[in-house]
């Protein structure tokens, strides 16, 4: 049975202006390989409406599951909700359940739950909402795509949550084998390997340390016994 597949769609501006360096997609790639879920592309856009709207209609009709990160807070450029309302043709509002959440946590904060907070309310027609035990605030599911906060132990923490209620497939195993030679020495060798394991994924890193040219060769599958026999084969065929 083959694994279930995703998307990532990162939004916002600081991210592509390079203000603000993107760790979520990173987290989110390591803790799907551990659930069974193969991360096939990760899209950033700006704080674009047509851009987020076209982007995640495209990688919700191609892939399992699409996970969205930025945009969902108090502000004004805060527009993911809205696009992805569009996207799937569904209202949006403060929904009574949203509201309850961020009601009960300014109490306890005792901060105040003014127009720009309670925007954290609005939900699409007919979504899930998805836990935040870091910040209150919701995310949402509609359909395949889970939408999440762009402040990583917010994402960190609505990704555990999504997972916990999402069927995964073989975690991905890996093994990596150091190699002192250039990428040009060891390249037939790499690609006779993947002719002979084209169930795995093989991948060639080069590096260059005190003037010499080396290759970290990552071999990456769902049968632990056959990444161990590949990479067996390689290191006995390269004498590593």
């Amino acid at each position: 049975m083959t694994n279930p597949t995703a998307a990532m769609l990162v939004i916002g501006d600081e991210i592509l202006s390079g203000r603000t360096r993107d760790a979520n997609m990173h987290y989110l790639a390591l803790e799907l390989s551990k659930h069974g879920v193969d991360l096939k592309e990760v899209r950033i856009v700006s704080d674009d409406a047509p851009a987020i709207e076209t982007s995640v209609q495209a990688l919700s009709s191609a892939y399992d599951h699409v996970f969205t990160s930025g945009g969902i807070g108090p502000t004004h450029d805060d527009i993911t909700a809205d696009c992805i309302a569009r996207a799937f043709g569904r209202s949006i509002d403060v929904r009574d359940d949203a509201r309850a959440l961020l009601v009960e946590h300014y109490r306890k904060t005792g901060g105040e739950l003014n127009e720009a907070r309670l925007r954290m309310a609005r939900i699409p027609e007919g979504a899930a909402l998805i836990e935040n035990p870091v910040s209150t605030a919701p995310g949402f599911t509609v359909g395949n795509v889970h939408v999440m906060a762009g402040v990583p132990s917010v994402f960190q923490a609505m990704v555990a949550s999504v997972l916990s209620q999402l069927a995964g497939g073989a975690p991905l195993l890996s093994q990596t084998l150091r190699v002192m030679r250039g990428e040009g020495e060891i390249a037939e060798t790499l690609s006779d390997l993947a002719d002979a394991f084209g169930d795995l994924s093989i991948g060639c890193y080069p590096f260059q340390k005190d003037g010499v040219f080396g290759a970290n060769v990552v071999v990456r599958g769902a049968d632990g016994a056959r990444v161990d026999a590949a990479v067996t084969r390689l290191a006995r065929e390269l004498e590593v």
